[in-house]
């Protein structure tokens, strides 16, 4: 009975992410009053509609860039979803400044409009790529994250502000998974960046678990992750050749791309230091909660153990035939 009767506004709304949380919401236990998909793609804007076919859904052509166009979507908004970005590596590499205007300036509008329109929460959706940053994609979303959790220092206003972070989503747009397929398709050799390159597992499930127990749990500037497993790259790609019972296929090594990780990190030394364990989530706490500079050049009061980052290669490593139950489980190669 979480949205008995709300109003909800996915920005980004027609994105991967944005249909799988409409499918969830738009469920009857939940009987929620309407939701609001906002972006600036017409095209599936009106996909989205046909394909859902149902009267609360309402659509709002805009960008997070335009304040005008978010003001006018969020007007007696309950709860907001931000999943709006840019968000493939090579066009922040090349646009970098494309990358700030949306990732960090379109956050700022969706958090300063949402907080003006008193919105009760806001979950903002974040990276892995934001750990330890080496490319402008992860740049402007640990900034983004940054910004996020800066909001919450002004105690004059009542909207909770929370972020999730995870890595690729199984299936999703561009990922390896329908990359690998789209090569098959094509008789195309397979691109291997390196052998030892690993990368977490998540489901779009798995997704949307963490940003409902985020908006369930979540308190002021708290980041939330999701335990998982993870897997590397060439077990991934065999796995999926397995699958399609393919027992030969050429496969090229084309070396490791600019901005790309061997692994990658969801939570580092520093956050783990401040995290809490829970059964199948981690909740960073805000490493700031208030306008205090005393604690940058007197006090500090963080104690950080000799422990590992939670990275991709400190999970469990998943192969064989775990890995192929999970990826046909994901439903990522129908």
């Amino acid at each position: 009975m979480l949205f008995q009767n709300k109003i909800i506004l996915i920005v980004g709304g027609t994105g991967s992410f944005g249909k799988a949380l409409t499918n969830k919401v738009l469920q009857k236990k939940h009987q929620i009053k309407e939701i609001r998909i906002f972006s600036r793609d017409e095209k599936k804007q009106e996909d989205m509609r046909k394909n859902f076919n149902n009267p609360k859904l309402k659509f709002y052509i805009g960008d997070v860039r335009d304040k005008e166009s978010l003001n006018y979507a969020m007007q007696n908004v309950d709860y907001v979803f931000h999943a709006a970005a840019l968000k493939q590596v090579p066009s922040c590499e090349f646009y970098p400044m494309e990358a700030v205007k949306t990732n960090i300036g379109g956050t700022n509008n969706v958090l300063d409009t949402a907080i003006h329109h008193k919105v009760k929460k806001i979950i903002c959706l974040s990276t892995d790529k934001a750990v330890y940053p080496i490319n402008a994609m992860g740049i402007s979303k640990a900034l983004m994250e940054k910004l996020a959790i800066s909001k919450t220092l002004n105690k004059d206003h009542k909207t909770i502000v929370c972020i999730t972070r995870y890595g690729n989503v199984l299936g999703s747009r561009n990922s390896i998974i329908p990359v690998v397929l789209d090569k098959i398709k094509k008789k195309l050799p397979i691109l291997l960046t390196s052998e030892n390159m690993t990368r977490f597992l998540m489901t779009m499930d798995d997704a949307i678990d963490l940003v409902m127990y985020a908006f369930k749990n979540g308190k002021n500037g708290e980041i939330f992750i999701k335990k998982c497993q993870s897997a590397k790259i060439t077990e991934l790609i065999n796995s999926i050749l397995s699958i399609k019972k393919i027992k030969k296929y050429e496969i090229k090594k084309i070396g490791v791309r600019p901005g790309e990780k061997i692994d990658e990190t969801l939570i580092t030394v520093e956050e783990l230091s401040r995290c809490l364990n829970k059964k199948d989530f981690f909740i960073i706490k805000p490493d700031i909660t208030d306008l205090n500079y005393k604690r940058y050049y007197v006090t500090g009061n963080i104690k950080v153990e000799k422990i590992k980052d939670y990275s991709s290669d400190s999970v469990e490593i998943i192969k064989g035939f775990k890995l192929e139950k999970k990826l046909i489980e994901s439903k990522a190669l129908l």
